[in-house]
């Protein structure tokens, strides 16, 4: 498998964070900038941002927690030689899901479609660290 196609999921990942990251500024820096938040409400993380200021800053928060061992698991699938097809399959459904997952986040916020998607990646990734670690232990190809 060519490197490109195995790191192509990681890099959409990537993206999508910079993505959710630039919303929650846009609305952080429209909420300052009309003065619905001032700078002494938030200076220590208090959350005293607007609705979709606070969506957004969830959002991107997300997105350093299971994320983090996708990006674990392919740098370690790519040196140790087994990010092969089913891994390239499985990692596109994991970041389809957090696509989504992030999406629901910042729009209508409903708890279950985004808890179902939120669920559904961590049970794709759990499955991919499963299949890694059974080859990895196993020594097979």
């Amino acid at each position: 498998m060519s490197i490109q196609f195995v790191l192509l999921p990681l890099f959409v990942e990537v993206l999508l964070t910079f993505g959710v990251m630039f919303g929650m500024m846009y609305f952080r820096t429209s909420s300052l900038q009309r003065g619905e938040t001032r700078f002494e409400h938030i200076a220590l993380r208090e959350p005293n941002w607007p609705v979709r200021a606070t969506q957004f800053g969830y959002a991107f928060a997300n997105q350093f927690e299971l994320p983090v061992l996708f990006y674990v698991l392919t740098i370690l699938a790519i040196i140790t030689h087994h990010a092969d097809l089913l891994y390239v399959l499985l990692a596109w459904i994991f970041v389809v899901l957090r696509v989504f997952q992030a999406g629901v986040h910042v729009t209508n916020n409903n708890v279950r479609v985004r808890g179902a998607f939120y669920g559904a990646g961590a049970l794709v990734l759990f499955i991919m660290w499963v299949i890694y670690i059974v080859r990895i232990v196993l020594a097979l190809p």
